[in-house]
């Protein structure tokens, strides 16, 4: 199944409603192992962020293109405010196989111009004949209503395939084990990492790191809820031609890393297990390299797989070795190489995204990874928590 992640600004998604546009159908197909860059918030860096609902720390939003479609008077406009639920109901949600085709005319001659997903959204402009008229991305065309859901039922539905995000603001967040100022602190978050919401209260959010379950003050945090949107016909192309562009890239760079080197194989601690399962021969090695350096310290911060590194600096200092160069933060790593559909599909060498995490799989249902100060560098079962992504550089 492929994907494309975005987020979807509230301004965005109400004046998606006054738009209109050329077409789109529907259509299942086989599924895939691989997606689209993007991954949840999936913060593609070229992507169609779908910054669908940013709200205030009450989870309200300001919606003003939507007055005029719901006559309401003009000067009344600055004024209304819509709840998220309010906005939900004007969703267009994918429930297929695989994905519905986008067509420019509202009948199954018209011209395919895009995909919706399964679970992808859009955000919905009209209605005609058992079609609906969606926006969602970069495309604006017509999905066949038997494959979507849209009004209450888009409602309980949102919720369930959209991830409310927390994208911290400043340089060092304190994650903190009750909802005060006064209470201890749980972990340290770094400058645009991003934390997966489970609840929102007065001035605080619920999130998710690695050392458990936290609240983090919104005075420091942009809230917003992430989906996934369609992916025209030219986005396709360009990300299938970029990922293979990108593989092509890494497998050079690890080459000559390893024609330069030409170290002897690297040997695991004898506690850690052993790589496993099908991968790539630079996957495997990667995995098989970073094993070797299990009970070494957690360091916030930190890239030194000998003296101390945290998640991010430890997976950008194995993949260093093969020459290829990772950014130092778990939220930027979910738009690296190309998307994997689930932990079911992971390789060795694959990235595992986490809330405000990342790891290395190594197979046979594990991760190597920079957990905590208090573990240091081990192996986990990579379903430990919930898997926002998994990315393959190789």
């Amino acid at each position: 199944m492929i994907r494309s992640s975005v987020r979807i600004t509230a301004c965005a998604l109400a004046a998606a409603l006054m738009v209109s546009g050329n077409g789109i159908t529907a259509s299942a197909a086989a599924s895939t192992s691989v997606l689209p860059s993007g991954g949840i918030a999936l913060a593609t860096s070229q992507g169609n962020k779908l910054e669908n609902i940013t709200t205030n720390n009450k989870s309200r939003i300001q919606i003003e293109s939507i007055v005029e479609k719901a006559d309401i008077p003009a000067e009344a406009a600055e004024e209304k405010t819509v709840s998220e639920e309010d906005t939900f109901r004007n969703l267009v949600i994918a429930q297929v196989n695989d994905y519905v085709n986008v067509r420019n005319l509202p009948s199954e001659e018209g011209e395919i111009i895009g995909k919706l997903y399964d679970d992808s959204v859009g955000t919905l402009i009209s209605e005609e004949n058992g079609w609906y008229q969606i926006s969602s991305g970069s495309v604006t065309g017509y999905v066949k209503g038997e494959f979507c859901v849209t009004g209450e039922d888009a409602v309980a539905l949102a919720k369930e395939v959209g991830t409310r995000i927390a994208t911290v603001t400043t340089t060092t967040l304190k994650v903190r084990t009750e909802p005060s100022l006064e209470a201890s602190v749980l972990g340290l978050v770094p400058l645009e990492d991003q934390l997966v919401v489970s609840e929102e209260i007065e001035g605080w959010a619920k999130v998710d790191i690695e050392e458990g379950i936290g609240w983090v003050s919104t005075d420091y945090v942009e809230l917003h809820t992430e989906f996934v949107q369609a992916e025209s016909k030219e986005e396709e192309e360009k990300r299938l031609a970029r990922e293979a562009a990108e593989r092509k890239k890494a497998r050079e760079a690890a080459a000559a890393k390893a024609a330069q080197s030409k170290s002897a194989s690297v040997t695991t601690v004898a506690a850690a297990p052993v790589v496993s399962g099908e991968s790539s021969e630079m996957g495997a090695a990667v995995a098989e390299y970073a094993l070797q350096f299990v009970g070494n310290p957690y360091v916030y911060g930190g890239t030194s797989l000998t003296d101390g590194a945290d998640c991010s600096g430890f997976v950008m200092s194995v993949y260093a070795n093969f020459g290829v160069s990772l950014p130092h933060s778990s939220a930027a790593d979910r738009s690296q190489g190309y998307a994997v559909d689930g932990l079911a599909n992971a390789q060795p060498g694959d990235l595992i995204c986490y809330s405000g995490h990342v790891a290395l799989y190594i197979g046979d249902n594990q991760i190597v990874h920079a957990s905590t100060s208090k573990t240091g560098i081990i192996v986990s079962r990579a379903d430990y928590k919930k898997v926002l992504a998994v990315r393959r550089i190789f």
